[in-house]
């Protein structure tokens, strides 16, 4: 039995975390579960999971939110950071699902980390702003730390039983998203509904609008290279249109395993929940002879630069990863928000790079400081760009 606290219950990640408890109670309880707004939705997992805690963004959230309960329901509410991080160091818990969206996962996870926990991320701003700090962490705690993303989790799987073996490269597979063969000039008109029309993926509406940009994957770039300590240089983008193979890992010898599966998040969300078992879970195998061909291309960093953006922010170090992901996150919502066109998230985005001069440290309070300049950079150049 695990005992569970679950950051971004009512997401993607979350919602199908709690079906897997569902479907596994004598593996698995929930001691805290956390949202940001989506009361109705938290109430009702509420009722049925009966955590101990449960968070919200703010106290009027928290008001809905137990207005919603039973009142013989017995369950402490909290609200904001301080919230977040109370439901992560729950202290009947055993391992963390992180699957907050964006950068509000960080401090939560670090309190998690530093309060011994072991860790299922599905957060993958958590290691784009933070990585060094949060590796150094779980090295010095002693925890576990499990991807979830599917495709670092493809990569772990593919590393399963290599001992001493190097890894050559990481070659980190990418749907290419709704836009793949749609040529650049007509990106100009590309609204929220159509890039939220993921050709393979069901997922939240910010995951879905990076991986229209192939931000995403950039971010995944970054992500990896903390996970598996590998640098840059080794580490590859292909587009693979089926979405059948997750990632693969190619070694000296000139071997590459793959691991591969339907487009499904259950299983990956699984596998970091129970490591190293295997449930069995009633997810279809791939149905190769009805698939047919696997294709494989190159990026087209011309139409998708945002991919080229994460690499070189990555590079570059220091708090430009933390840079690179709070423009984003602020260029993806005015998108959404119809303030923003789907080709200006780009140059929005390479702007508040280019102003970014303070990057000496890569310490946790240089890095919240960048994150908040960068939220507050990137929202004035959207407002001037719509004066």
């Amino acid at each position: 039995m695990k005992n569970l606290s679950i950051l971004g219950a009512t997401g993607s990640i979350g919602s199908n975390a709690l079906d897997i408890v569902r479907r596994f109670p004598d593996l698995f309880k929930v001691c805290a579960l956390t949202a940001r707004t989506n009361v109705d939705a938290l109430a009702r997992q509420i009722v049925q999971f009966r955590p101990r805690l449960a968070a919200v963004i703010d106290d009027d959230h928290a008001g809905q939110l137990r207005a919603l309960l039973p009142d013989d329901l017995d369950v402490e509410i909290v609200t904001g950071e301080a919230g977040y991080i109370a439901a992560a160091t729950c202290p009947e818990t055993d391992l963390v699902l992180g699957a907050m969206v964006g950068a509000a996962g960080l401090m939560p996870t670090l309190a998690a980390i530093d309060a011994g926990k072991d860790i299922a991320l599905a957060n993958k701003e958590t290691l784009v702003m933070a990585g060094a700090i949060v590796m150094e962490r779980v090295a010095r705690r002693g925890v576990k730390l499990m991807p979830v993303d599917s495709e670092h989790s493809a990569i772990f799987q593919s590393m399963a039983g290599r001992g001493d073996n190097a890894v050559r490269e990481i070659l980190l597979t990418a749907s290419g998203g709704p836009f793949l063969s749609r040529p650049r000039d007509a990106f100009e008109g590309i609204t929220p509904e159509d890039a939220l029309r993921h050709p393979n993926w069901s997922m939240g509406s910010k995951i879905t609008i990076d991986s229209a940009t192939l931000m995403n994957k950039g971010l995944e770039v970054i992500e990896a290279r903390w996970l598996f300590d590998i640098d840059f240089a080794r580490i590859k983008v292909v587009v693979h249109p089926q979405s059948i193979i997750h990632s693969m890992v190619t070694y000296a010898d000139g071997a590459v395993i793959a691991q591969m599966g339907i487009p499904d998040m259950r299983g990956a969300i699984a596998y970091g929940l129970s490591h190293p078992r295997r449930l069995p879970l009633d997810v279809p195998v791939p149905d190769f002879p009805g698939i047919g061909t696997f294709t494989f291309e190159e990026p087209d960093l011309d139409r998708f630069p945002c991919l080229a953006l994460a690499y070189a922010a990555g590079k570059q170090g220091g708090a430009c990863p933390a840079v690179l992901n709070a423009a984003n996150e602020v260029a993806v919502e005015a998108f959404l928000e119809n303030r923003l066109p789907f080709n200006g998230i780009c140059p929005i985005i390479d702007r508040t790079l280019s102003r970014h001069t303070q990057n000496d440290g890569a310490g946790l309070d240089e890095i919240l400081a960048a994150d908040s300049w960068a939220r507050k950079t990137a929202r004035e150049l959207i407002r001037q760009q719509e004066r």
